[in-house]
């Protein structure tokens, strides 16, 4: 750690009074899932924010009050114009303009499942020309332990100032629950590291201000750990009642069934559910942030690869239970079967697919000879994604009587709330129920087949 000199301790009193006063101006570099409602919770406590984004059509949507996230409301990004402390820009120059920068940027993996940093370099790299004496900056993204203080310090410091002296580096996981009406950043916990005492310090005060408590740790590194670890968590978790399910299944034993029951305990269990496979932009990929790091320390974490073996199987575990129930229902097999996906989003009451199963799911099916309709009422249109080209432009069909008729099978890949389940059974010759959707449904239920 460098020693702090005088102007910089004249730089800390003031950002720190600045946070304090709520005078400190925020920039926040991505206004996706994360970063969006980032920039409410600070514009929400009074906060003035400039928001940055590459994609110059979300930018220009934020000016005029809409909203490209479904349950974000339009009424909401209105609200934030209004009062007059946001803006929305695609110029990285007016970085210069603010006092904090928070960086909330995709960490996907690459087709070798290995960490892809290309937005985080980049987005550092447009940082960099931009950095001034003063500035705190805080990374968000999920990712490895190390990469805060191996990539943004190494690139930031190319600009001839020094970390703890010139400018302040800190780490805050983003823990957003996309769609989850019962948890927002102000009743969320936030974790905080931080390079320097002074700078944890700063960063404590300044999601204080917005979060339901903060929690100080000892690193950067320890902060980035907790983020992945509390994602393995799940992701074993759900890998392990993933694999019950197909041992219940050959018993003839109804895993919800037993899920249901063991949750009444109070003590000892968390219930987590099976589906279709892992979606999302944590969970699915997480785990090989941590095992990919884990081996430059000749270390192999097998017990997370075989959770992540177990999740990623499961598309195909479902197609063949799909091909089950079409030859034991109709003699028949999938090539040349209509199949409707019902929910392409990763999970319920979303418009976002990011990892989604269900698009592995489909791309197997055509590769089988299906022909492949989805229905899902947030998402209209597949958008391009560098993982399923070939499913870019489909469009969602009408879920009406008459189309359900023409489906030889529905897959169910994700359980919106807004969709009548009933309805669904009730014009369906076949339902693949993967995320006991239809529990409640007392009529036809001997087409249903779980998966």
């Amino acid at each position: 750690m460098t020693s702090i000199n005088a102007n910089n301790v004249l730089n800390l009193k003031q950002l720190k009074e600045d946070i304090h006063s709520k005078k400190a101006k925020i920039g926040i570099i991505g206004l996706g899932y994360v970063g969006l409602p980032l920039a409410h919770a600070f514009v929400n406590n009074s906060f003035s924010v400039l928001g940055f984004d590459i994609d110059e059509s979300k930018v220009n949507k934020l000016k005029n009050s809409q909203s490209y996230i479904k349950y974000i409301p339009a009424s909401q990004i209105a609200e934030m114009n209004n009062t007059g402390r946001f803006q929305a820009t695609v110029d990285h120059a007016q970085l210069r303009e603010v006092d904090i920068i928070i960086i909330c940027v995709p960490t996907p993996l690459t087709k070798h499942r290995e960490p892809d940093m290309s937005y985080v370099v980049s987005t550092t790299e447009a940082i960099k020309p931009h950095l001034k004496s003063g500035h705190l900056v805080i990374l968000e993204s999920t990712t490895y332990p190390g990469t805060t203080e191996e990539v943004l310090k190494t690139i930031l410091e190319k600009s001839g100032l020094i970390c703890g002296q010139d400018f302040f580096l800190g780490y805050s996981p983003e823990r957003e629950d996309p769609g989850n009406i019962n948890y927002k950043i102000n009743t969320i916990p936030k974790v905080v590291g931080g390079d320097d005492p002074d700078t944890l310090e700063m960063c404590v005060a300044l999601y204080g201000a917005i979060a339901a408590g903060v929690v100080p740790v000892a690193s950067i590194k320890t902060a980035e750990a907790v983020k992945l670890t509390e994602n393995i968590f799940r992701s074993v978790n759900i890998a392990l009642v993933n694999e019950l399910k197909i041992v219940f299944e050959k018993m003839g034993i109804d895993v919800w069934e037993v899920i249901e029951a063991a949750k009444s305990k109070p003590f000892g269990y968390m219930p987590f559910y099976p589906g279709p496979g892992l979606g999302g932009h944590c969970i699915p990929i997480d785990p090989f942030y941590l095992t990919w790091k884990a081996h430059e320390y000749g270390i192999s974490t097998r017990f997370i690869e075989l959770a992540g073996q177990i999740n990623t199987s499961m598309p195909l575990r479902i197609v063949q239970r799909l091909a089950e129930a079409l030859d034991e229902r109709f003699s028949r097999g999938l090539r040349g079967a209509k199949l409707l996906i019902l929910g392409i989003a990763y999970k319920k009451n979303v418009d976002d697919m990011r990892e989604s199963p269900a698009l592995e799911i489909m791309e197997i099916l055509r590769e089988r000879g299906a022909e492949v309709f989805y229905y899902d009422p947030f998402i209209p249109e597949i958008e391009k994604t560098r993982e399923h080209m070939e499913l870019a432009g489909m469009k969602s069909i009408g879920c009406t009587a008459e189309e359900l008729k023409k489906i030889d099978a529905v897959i169910i890949c994700a359980d919106h709330d807004s969709v009548d389940y009933n309805f669904i059974v009730e014009n369906s010759s076949l339902v693949i129920d993967t995320r006991n959707a239809t529990k409640a449904v007392n009529h036809h239920r001997e087409r249903i087949f779980k998966a």
